[in-house]
C-alpha cells in the first residue's frame, strides 16, 4: 500500500461522495473513482481497505488506487473524480487568414492535369503560396469539414 499518499476525507466530502454512488447517475469513471476513495478513506468513518479488497470489489489495478489516491491529496476531491486536463496545448496550424485562403484555392479550378483538388494537392498549394510552411493534409481535411466545404 502507498503511504505516501494518505486520504483522510471530511465529513462533507464523504457526504458528497455517498450521495454520488447512492444515486449512481454520472460518468462511470467518476462513480468508480468515488468507491474507490470511499474505501481508501483512514479517517475516523472510513473502512480503510487494501488495495487487493478494493481491487477484487471493483476490477481495478492498485495503479488505478494510487492514481486516485495521488489525485486526491495533489488536487482534492474534484481533482480526483474530474479528468485531469491535458498539460499539452495544440498550436493551431491555420489561423483565420490561412482558412480564408484554403477556402480560396478549394473553390478555385484545379491545376493542370488534376480533375479536382485533393487534400494533398491543397496542402502543396499553400505550402507555394507561402501561406504556411508546412500543414498536413489532415489539418487541410479538418478545415474543410468545420466549414462543410465539399470538394466532390
Amino acid at each position: 500500500m502507498n503511504k505516501k499518499y494518505r486520504v483522510r476525507l471530511s465529513k462533507e466530502e464523504r457526504e458528497q461522495l455517498l450521495q454520488l454512488v447512492s444515486v449512481g447517475m454520472g460518468p462511470a469513471r467518476q462513480i468508480r473513482r468515488a468507491q474507490i476513495l470511499l474505501k481508501v478513506d483512514e479517517g475516523e468513518q472510513g473502512p480503510h481497505w487494501s488495495g487487493e479488497a478494493i481491487g477484487a470489489a471493483y476490477n481495478v489495478s492498485e495503479v488505478t488506487i494510487s492514481e486516485v489516491r495521488k489525485a486526491y491529496v495533489e488536487r482534492g476531491l474534484e481533482g480526483a473524480l474530474q479528468r485531469k486536463k491535458p498539460a499539452r496545448v495544440y498550436e493551431r496550424r491555420l489561423d483565420g487568414a490561412a482558412e480564408a485562403h484554403l477556402i480560396a484555392v478549394a473553390c478555385s479550378k484545379p491545376p493542370e492535369g488534376a480533375a479536382r483538388w485533393t487534400l494533398r494537392l491543397l496542402q502543396e498549394k499553400l505550402v507555394d503560396l507561402e501561406i504556411v510552411d508546412s500543414v498536413s493534409h489532415e489539418t487541410i481535411r479538418q478545415t474543410l469539414k468545420k466549414t462543410n466545404l465539399s470538394l466532390g
